[in-house]
């Protein structure tokens, strides 16, 4: 099933354009906004898969309607858009439930790729920036690791999962990592999901530095 996207930026060209590329592809784009305020209220009226949604924008900037989307309808995928490969306001936006976000001059395969990806939840976007980005910014433990209390849920080899994807490795590296199958890796992601009460992979790498499982530089 193709996802219904709708996009946020306040310049008309990146809109136009990334709407000429997912419409060529296939994917329904079922609303544009300019800003902030009216990516909330088109979101609501319009219910979308998918919103694309620039970072900075005026009125209402995208992290703050990706953190009020979010709340509302949490299904909702946000992709966040940047022109920069380490923008400080990613890691917020990753923290605030986007599952990831593109760089603005993404190619146009992987534009279309990353809309249909987003939805499974099964990979994280732009995996080795998104790591830069969390490495730079996370928050560091004030006095050596803690433990979140949702992690004593987990079983030893879940938390190495957890552990592994939060330095950035993909199911595959996991698979060759852990001399386990693709099929088992899944499963374990799928548990982890299931008892942290996450959406994709991109909550997973937040909570995975939060609770000093990975710590910066690992």
């Amino acid at each position: 099933m193709n996802p219904r996207v709708v996009i946020a930026d306040d310049q008309t060209l990146v809109r136009s354009g990334f709407r000429m590329i997912l419409k060529g592809a296939g994917i329904d784009v079922v609303g544009e906004a300019a800003d902030g305020v009216e990516a909330i209220e088109l979101v609501g009226r319009l219910r979308p898969d998918v919103v694309l949604m620039d970072i900075r924008m005026p009125d209402l900037d995208g992290l703050e309607a990706a953190r009020r989307i979010l709340a509302t309808h949490p299904d909702c995928r946000v992709l966040m858009l940047t022109t920069f490969d380490l923008d400080k306001y990613v890691y917020a936006a990753l923290s605030a439930g986007a599952s990831g976000f593109l760089l603005k001059d993404v190619t146009p395969e992987h534009l279309v790729a990353s809309v249909r990806l987003v939805m499974t939840g099964d990979a994280l976007l732009a995996p080795s920036i998104t790591r830069r980005l969390v490495e730079r910014y996370a928050r560091a433990p004030a006095e050596g690791p803690t433990v979140h209390r949702d992690l004593s849920d987990l079983t030893p080899r879940e938390l190495e999962v957890l552990r592994l994807m939060g330095r950035g490795l993909s199911n595959t590296e996991l698979a060759a990592t852990l001399h386990l199958t693709e099929a088992t890796v899944k499963s374990h992601v799928a548990h982890i999901f299931a008892k942290l009460g996450l959406r994709d992979r991109a909550q997973a790498v937040v909570i995975a530095y939060e609770t000093a499982l990975v710590t910066p530089g690992d």
